[in-house]
């Protein structure tokens, strides 16, 4: 079982177009310690040639170019793309889709409430080559090269785009899901937006080998002390790393290799060197970059 981080970055990416906060403003000067980071997505296989990817960010196409096991070859036309899932429908996990619209054929894997958001969306009456498979949390399905994958619900709210004035902020539902990835007794989890860790979650993850989590923010009031925005991260659906209830604290113990994705452009781990990366890195966790290859 492989994994390739196609993406790291929260939405927005690293540097944010439009951002000078202290992480960005690094990164636009060209500063070692800040890697430029597409938004997150992973792409799975099981070394047969075809793989799956895991969201669909608008990157995406930079994503596939920048990623060699994922050009076309052979035939004129053709990928090696054979589905991708979704584990949400915000901008930043469903808006590539629309860049694998040139007719090569896939499977687009996503709970019922993903597949109502994007069949909203007139646009992708586009995606013509796209087959749509509804999957429930909980039910075991096949992915290319025996990978037997498992979407499970975590706590977090709807697409921004859906939310309303008052969203319900830590409900478990359809709307918002990790996965987990097994084949010959690896396992991978990938869980790139949660507002907790509950106990079944800390179940799932000792079982895993590896474990990709929602890193978005170091501590909950990030954006609002950097006048990035108005929204704590519990607000946004998203679990801080620091602090009481924080990431760090609620996976200690945990045997697997772990690792952050998903990180906001305001966020200092992305700095090398800095406190905030010496603690997760202590602690035991990595941060991912984008190209990184994990292999079980």
């Amino acid at each position: 079982l492989t994994a390739i981080v196609l993406g790291s970055a929260a939405g927005g990416a690293v540097p944010q177009w439009n951002c000078r906060c202290p992480v960005c403003a690094l990164a636009w000067a060209g500063d070692s310690r800040v890697q430029p980071r597409t938004q997150t997505g992973i792409a799975v296989s099981a070394g047969d040639g075809s793989w799956t990817l895991i969201n669909a960010s608008p990157d995406l196409p930079s994503q596939i170019r920048a990623t060699p096991a994922l050009h076309p070859r052979g035939e004129l036309r053709g990928s090696p793309v054979d589905a991708v899932v979704v584990t949400g429908a915000e901008i930043d996990q469903i808006a590539g889709l629309l860049s694998l619209r040139e007719s090569s054929p896939f499977t687009l894997y996503a709970t019922p409430a993903s597949h109502a958001a994007v069949a909203a969306n007139a646009m992708f009456g586009a995606m013509g080559a796209m087959s749509r498979r509804a999957i429930n949390p909980g039910e075991r399905f096949m992915l290319a090269g025996d990978i037997e994958a498992t979407l499970f619900m975590v706590p977090g709210k709807l697409p921004l785009y859906l939310e309303g004035e008052a969203p319900e902020l830590d409900t478990e539902s359809a709307a918002n899901v990790g996965i987990e990835l097994h084949r010959e007794g690896a396992r991978m989890v990938f869980v790139p937006g949660t507002a907790a860790v509950t106990p079944a979650m800390r179940e799932r993850f000792a079982r895993a080998d590896v474990v990709l989590f929602d890193g978005t923010l170091f501590t909950d009031d990030e954006m609002i002390r950097t006048q990035t925005g108005q929204k704590t991260g519990r607000r946004m659906g998203h679990l801080q790393i620091d602090g009481d209830g924080g990431s760090l604290r609620a996976l200690a113990g945990l045997s697997a290799r772990r690792i952050f994705v998903h990180i906001n452009n305001t966020n200092p781990i992305l700095i090398e060197g800095s406190v905030e990366r010496r603690k997760v890195e202590d602690a035991g966790w990595q941060v991912a970059e984008d190209g990184m290859e994990i292999v079980l």
